[in-house]
């Protein structure tokens, strides 16, 4: 872990764009789906999962769904429907609607929102499940009206046989209309060229392995993609106010994520600086998933001592991190200082964790800094705009001859007659 100042301090995680091997067989398998379809599909299924399918049982059953529910706690299931309602609620917020702006002249511009027909989810079957990510890819569109939602997963979940059932009922809580077992870069190739099992889509959305990544980033162009996320991340803005269990114990929640999970501390304070250096390794000693938060925080972890806050916000703009958490003695009054981060976390009961599971928002964000441009996902990213245009007559009539000059200035004289055309004859 890097301790230090934060000027001395840069955070450089290279985004994934896999091996020329990698990138050769996921354009393999792409490809083949593309013009094979099912027959592609199943034999990639029983390449890689080890799991022989016929094209008739590639989609889940209502009775297997049903099934699920008997599988998980009731405590899940309470817990996971008061989650639902919360981010359906935070997401019902975002919702706008189609506008007309009317002119006296009776022109009439205006945008049509629609929500896409038919979007496409992935969830990984690999180390673990996670049924809190199928609820914040699946409500927003929902929210938004999407009519068909459909979930591919492997068909085994962390080596064992079978989907998770705790995915299952997310699923059907959530509002998702098909399931597939199927995964990898097969299930996202089926997604966006369809196949005589599984009707294409519009977008796809999902985490996944270096594979899925790749095969989204493939098929781009052909539907619509959420993003290429990164390794997840925190930054926790903190001052001698704070607790440094709390900093520590969040700064963990996500270093056990992976190896490559970054946790960062940007302080003015010297003492608190060295009391969360050591409650994280006291901390770090008792977590089931040690040696990978241990890895995390070796590689990617720092604690950077700033002169001032001021200093602090600098180094927070800059890092753009997925998450921050400002616990200081008066965290709102920062908050309008802070340009980049894809969720803010105000005052020491905001924990992260809160926002990963329960409060509403969501929890799928930009990652590795590209909280500069880009935004949590949310229901306009599930809607498609079209721009209104009806001029009137009178409307022509005065604008014309500027079209016409701004056509013939860029060397479109066709351009320029389509609108003088509508001038011969004119009263």
């Amino acid at each position: 872990m890097y301790k230090g100042k934060a000027s001395d301090f840069q955070l450089e995680r290279e985004s994934e764009y896999g091996s020329p091997e990698q990138n050769a067989a996921v354009k393999e398998i792409v490809d083949a789906v593309k013009r094979e379809g099912d027959e592609a599909l199943l034999r990639y299924t029983a390449a890689f999962d080890k799991v022989i399918l016929r094209p008739e049982q590639l989609r889940v059953t209502d009775e297997e769904i049903q099934g699920a529910y008997a599988k998980v706690e009731p405590e899940f299931l309470d817990a996971l429907r008061q989650a639902a309602a919360n981010i359906t609620a935070f997401h019902e917020k975002q919702k706008r609607g189609t506008w007309i702006d009317v002119a006296p002249d009776g022109t009439m511009l205006g945008m049509v929102l629609r929500p896409l027909k038919r979007v496409g989810l992935y969830v990984p079957g690999g180390k673990a499940a996670y049924p809190s990510s199928v609820l914040m890819n699946v409500l927003p569109a929902k929210v938004a009206g999407v009519p068909e939602i459909v979930l591919v997963t492997p068909p085994a979940t962390g080596g064992r046989e079978g989907i998770d059932p705790y995915i299952l009922v997310a699923a059907a809580e959530a509002g998702v209309t098909e399931m597939y077992r199927v995964g990898g870069a097969q299930a996202v190739a089926a997604l966006a060229y369809g196949t005589a099992s599984i009707p294409a889509v519009d977008k796809i959305c999902g985490p996944g392995n270096i594979y899925v990544a790749l095969a989204k980033r493939a098929v781009y162009g052909a539907v619509d993609i959420d993003s290429i996320a990164g390794p997840s991340e925190i930054v926790v803005l903190a001052d001698d106010s704070a607790d440094p269990r709390f900093i520590a114990a969040d700064m963990l929640s996500q270093a056990e994520h992976d190896e490559m999970a970054s946790a960062v501390l940007v302080t003015p304070s010297q003492a608190l600086a060295d009391a969360v250096a050591a409650e994280l390794e006291r901390q770090v000693a008792t977590l089931p998933r040690v040696e990978i938060a241990r890895r995390s925080l070796e590689q990617y972890g720092a604690i950077l001592v700033v002169d001032s806050l001021d200093e602090g916000l600098d180094v927070v703009n800059k890092l753009a991190p997925e998450h921050l958490e400002v616990m200081t003695e008066d965290p709102l009054d920062l908050l309008g200082r802070i340009e980049t981060a894809g969720a803010i976390f105000l005052g020491p009961y905001s924990s992260e964790p809160v926002g990963d599971y329960f409060a509403g928002p969501n929890h799928i964000l930009p990652t590795n800094g590209t909280a500069r441009f880009s935004s949590p996902l949310n229901v306009d990213d599930f809607l498609k705009k079209s721009s209104l245009i009806r001029y009137s007559k009178n409307a022509l009539f005065r604008d014309a001859a500027g079209i016409a000059t701004l056509a013939r200035h860029e060397g479109l004289e066709a351009h320029a007659r389509a609108v003088e055309i509508r001038l011969e004859g004119r009263e």
